[in-house]
């Protein structure tokens, strides 16, 4: 299929809150990997370039280190990245963050969930990313069934969001007594989990359920599955290689299809530190899939 010529817009768009996104965003995580963060630099610029205008991100997406646990030389974060790439940001995008977790070069990736670390990790966020506020922040927890609230981390968000740090509050790695839970105390408007054509869970609920509440539902890992950090999956069904061949597309590219077609209100935030698969992921948002596609893909 073509591709230089397609933008996000062809995915459609989202509202977060008070700001419209295209459906097609930008996972920045894979961003920090190259030690050369000129590659990383125009990969965002590139982005932009192409319509995206809903960028995900975390203070602890930095290499080495991090979240993937790979890379040499000097730190390299997500978010300062985003600064020296678009700073001073274009108007319509929208910055989606996470906290609940904070990452020390010593210690590495833990659990960070107090009111006193949130605000910690709000303001990370803003000196990293040169903001006065945050658009969207995405609370992450650990699930620990029965004893993993988020009223007390998301509750002392939202009188962050009060104060003007946030314009808006979502959700991330949760169930659906999660996303009633933190209804109750303000606002949400995403729920970022795991999903993927060969890696749904038990997600399907939880999806649809976000749809009938106007909730955006954005899955991470969606071109890697079970694969997860490890990146982009290698194996695909025969049904997702048969997609491919019948509309000239990639595996990739069917996979993000998918995803889009789940729902309007269905974010996809493909990463990646390479222009070429930029622009073939971008271009996944034109692909139409057929009920009899969706079927066989199901």
């Amino acid at each position: 299929m073509p591709t230089e010529e397609i933008t996000a817009a062809a995915a459609g768009s989202w509202t977060l809150g008070d700001r419209v996104v295209r459906r097609m965003g930008f996972g920045s995580m894979r961003t920090t990997v190259d030690p050369d963060p000129d590659r990383a630099v125009r990969v965002l610029r590139r982005a932009v370039e192409l319509g995206v205008n809903h960028i995900d991100t975390a203070a602890f997406y930095v290499s080495p280190g991090g979240t993937l646990n790979v890379g040499t030389g000097p730190a390299r974060y997500a978010t300062e990245l985003i600064r020296a790439a678009l700073a001073p940001y274009p108007e319509d995008l929208v910055i989606t963050t996470k906290v609940g977790f904070g990452y020390d070069p010593t210690t590495g990736l833990r659990e960070e969930a107090t009111p006193a670390q949130l605000r910690a990790q709000i303001e990370e966020n803003l000196r990293r990313l040169g903001r006065d506020h945050l658009d969207v922040v995405n609370l992450r927890i650990v699930k620990r069934p029965g004893r993993d609230s988020v009223a007390e981390s998301f509750g002392a968000l939202a009188e962050l969001r009060d104060a003007g740090l946030i314009r808006h509050l979502g959700l991330s790695n949760v169930r659906l007594d999660h996303l009633d839970e933190a209804q109750a105390i303000a606002p949400v408007v995403c729920v970022q989990n795991s999903y993927a054509v060969d890696n749904r869970g038990d997600q399907d609920a939880l999806l649809r359920e976000c749809g009938a509440r106007g909730v955006a539902y954005v899955p991470f890992f969606a071109l890697a599955g079970v694969r997860r950090e490890a990146g982009a999956a290698a194996e695909h069904t025969a049904a997702v290689h048969e997609i491919a061949r019948a509309h000239g597309a990639t595996p990739h590219q069917v996979r993000l299809a998918w995803t889009l077609h789940q729902g309007p209100h269905v974010l996809a935030i493909p990463g990646t530190g390479d222009e070429a698969h930029l622009i073939q992921n971008i271009a996944a948002g034109a692909l139409r899939l057929s009920a009899e596609e969706l079927a066989a893909l199901d």
